[in-house]
Formats: C-alpha cells, sequence, structure tokens
C-alpha cells in the first residue's frame, strides 16, 4: 500500500459495499478534461461491483428464510437435515459478506425478503403435498435477523394439532 494519508470514505476492507459506492460517487465528482479516461462506465462498474454483494447477500437471506420456514412449518422429517445445510453454507456466505451497511440495508428491507422466502418456501411446501403447512405461514416475518445470521440456531418444528 502506497504511503500518504489515507482516503477518506468508507474503508475498503471494513465495508466493500459502502466503499464502492462512495468511490463511484467521488469518481463521478472528479474534473477531468482527458477524453482517454471512460470516467462514466468506470463508476458504473465499481457501483456494480457493490450491487452484486447486494444481491448475494439478499439471495442469501431469502434462501435462509425460505428454509428455517419449511423447518418450522413442514411435517416432513426426511429433508430437514438438508434445509439445515442449506441454512449453513448461506450463513458462511454472510458472515464473508455481510458489511454493516449491507446489515443496515437487510433490516430496513427485511420485509420484502422475508415476503420472498416465504413465497418460495410456500411454493415448496405446495409442490411436496404439503398444502396444510403451506396455508399456516405467517404473514410477517417470526425471525429477528440476528437469529436468521445465528449459525447454532434452527427453528423446532411446530407439534402437529391433535
Amino acid at each position: 500500500m502506497p504511503d500518504g494519508p489515507r482516503p477518506t470514505g468508507p474503508d475498503y476492507d471494513e465495508d466493500f459495499y459502502a466503499w464502492t459506492q462512495y468511490q463511484a460517487e467521488v469518481l463521478r465528482s472528479l474534473r477531468t478534461d482527458d477524453n482517454r479516461f471512460d470516467r462514466e462506465h468506470l463508476a458504473e462498474e465499481i457501483e456494480d461491483l457493490g450491487k452484486s454483494e447486494r444481491d448475494t447477500v439478499e439471495s442469501q437471506i431469502v434462501k435462509i428464510l425460505e428454509h428455517l420456514l419449511k423447518l418450522a412449518y413442514s411435517p416432513a422429517d426426511r429433508p430437514r437435515y438438508g434445509w439445515m445445510g442449506s441454512i449453513a453454507d448461506a450463513r458462511r456466505i454472510l458472515r464473508k459478506r455481510l458489511t454493516p451497511t449491507l446489515r443496515r440495508y437487510v433490516e430496513d428491507d427485511l420485509a420484502e425478503l422475508y415476503r420472498d422466502g416465504r413465497e418460495a418456501a410456500e411454493l415448496s411446501l405446495r409442490d411436496h403435498g404439503e398444502h396444510d403447512a403451506a396455508v399456516i405461514l405467517p404473514a410477517s416475518c417470526p425471525f429477528s435477523l440476528d437469529r436468521i445470521l445465528d449459525r447454532e440456531w434452527y427453528p423446532e418444528p411446530l407439534e402437529a394439532p391433535k
């Protein structure tokens, strides 16, 4: 790393998403008369790197929500460990990619991400003939973000009504 003052703004190593968005903004604000430098397209590419991280985080949260719902509401025993494996894999990816800025983004957008996860869980349950489980999925997210990310937590299945 070159000597000299550290650039202002978000730190690359601490919050890659925030860094990409800030760097694109700075790049666009720089004055240049040199037409060899394609500033706007470079700024878009940097922004897109951050958006790709955000999309990955969203996708993993939705996957976790889908499988947490199936763990909690499906009466099936056999696929439980497969769902748990999928959750564990998604949590591993999130541990590497969830920056403070993306965490705030997810917290703000959790209701929408839950709707996507719920829809996927409902369709999967119906596809496997579990219509009763599909209709009782909660309308709003029953899991906190801390629970969603907790590598040691999985919901217990609901007990069947007697």
